[in-house]
């Protein structure tokens, strides 16, 4: 029987599960297809609201009574909010399994939305917003999609703006809730010490009475237009994300995508970290990610840096870029490749990982993805087709930076100048 099981209910909700024998825990996640993508401007940072809002309280349980029952069992419950997606998970034990399944269906299908427990948590919301407004390193990020990804719901705050937040109503966030948290967007997974068998008779009474809907209108594609943003602010670091547009999540081709990621600047033996803070000392902190989604993506690189070095700092990034696609050897792309194999290795020996992996299977393919075809997927890729796709996704004409800082157009590098120059 194969580890990884998959049942779709009567409404259009799937469970899939993975067994994972010996293991003492297990972990079960509610997912949502629908993040900040699917806002409207009026309602940009909802799905985040309804994060916090399903913490507190249902007709049978207080906000108390929740964070009590899984810490009562040393267990976790969380959520989090991304631009495609919103999950609610727990860990536990395995005995505890069917304690979490009923918490977990409990603030999913009876949260209150109390208006006034509505009221205290936008509170707590703004305060969260100021914290990342407060945090360069971290808005820098925020302020790069929305440049990126220029007038498209992709590239807006998954937080949404303060404005926005103090304006919801509970009639708004109900209507979007009813709307795209219904089974049309919702699947569970699952895994750990527990049997397919036994997750399905959990979950079946309590999620297989929900009403299926018909779906929306799936969200539009975004386009990314190359471009400088400077942000002036008093701050005593200039702190800068540069990237270029990637194809998305499912494209053949991620494995390559991955591998420039790694070798550019995955870890402490990356290029810009060994070239930017090791050789010079111009950075504390530098490093690329891979933001891949259902329909586009990106890779980008961010540094933080002293003001006066913000022109090379920022000119070295774009010479990795460019020399990446020419003189990369095959020891190089051979280490890159164990590297990448290693993490992932690594990172599923814990049943929340494993739980989640199922999920971006399913989001991004519909399908489990094995452990053996991604070793084989990587192992694939040859020197000369990572550097045909590396001197094709890292050209200098397809940048999007943005810097925010004591910055001036006077010190940027001449490439980015010549991008700012086009608008």
């Amino acid at each position: 029987m194969p580890s990884v099981q998959k049942t779709v209910l009567s409404n259009g909700i799937s469970v899939i599960t993975e067994e994972m024998p010996g293991v003492e825990s297990c972990s079960l996640g509610i997912w949502v297809n629908a993040g900040s993508r699917n806002e409207t401007r009026e309602i940009n940072g909802v799905s985040h609201f309804i994060e916090h809002l399903l913490f507190k309280g249902t007709s049978s349980r207080t906000a108390l009574d929740i964070s009590r029952e899984i810490e009562s069992v040393g267990g976790v419950l969380n959520a989090f909010t991304g631009r495609e997606y919103t999950c609610f998970f727990a860990k536990i034990l395995n005995k505890d399994l069917p304690r979490a399944a009923d918490l977990l269906s409990d603030i999913f299908i009876n949260s209150k939305f109390d208006s006034k427990e509505m009221e205290r948590e936008k509170s707590v919301i703004l305060q969260e917003i100021k914290m990342v407004e407060d945090t360069p390193d971290d808005l820098i990020h925020d302020l790069y999609a929305e440049r990126f990804w220029q007038n498209h719901p992709l590239g807006w705050s998954i937080l949404g703006p303060s404005e926005t937040i103090k304006s919801m109503n509970r009639d708004s966030v109900l209507s979007y809730f009813r709307e795209r948290y219904a089974p049309h967007s919702v699947f569970i997974t699952a895994a750990g010490g527990l049997s397919h068998r036994k997750v399905l008779k959990l979950l079946k009474p309590l999620f297989g009475k929900l009403k299926s809907t018909p779906a929306p209108v799936k969200a539009s594609a975004p386009v990314s237009e190359p471009g400088v943003k400077l942000i002036k602010k008093d701050l005593e670091q200039v702190h800068m994300c540069l990237g270029v547009p990637m194809p998305p999540q499912s494209h053949p081709d991620r494995y390559t995508i991955y591998l420039i990621n790694t070798i550019l600047g995955s870890g402490m033996s990356s290029r810009l970290f060994q070239e930017v803070r090791e050789k010079r000392g111009l950075a504390y902190s530098v490093y690329t990610y891979l933001n891949l989604c259902r329909d586009a993506g990106t890779m980008v690189a961010y540094a933080g840096c002293d003001s006066a070095k913000f022109g090379e700092v920022s000119g070295l990034i774009m010479k990795e870029f460019e020399r990446l696609g020419k003189d990369v050897s095959a020891s190089e792309l051979q280490g890159a490749k164990e590297q990448l194999k290693g993490g992932m290795l690594l990172g599923l020996e814990t049943s929340e990982n494993r739980m989640m992996k199922l999920a971006r299977d399913e989001i991004y393919f519909g399908k489990p993805i094995t452990v053996k075809d991604i070793v084989r997927d990587i192992d694939k890729v040859t020197l000369k087709g990572f550097k045909k796709s590396a001197k094709s996704l890292l050209c200098a004409d397809k940048i999007t930076a943005v810097a925010m800082g004591k910055v001036t157009p006077k010190k940027l590098p001449s490439g980015l100048k010549r991008l700012a120059s086009k608008g």
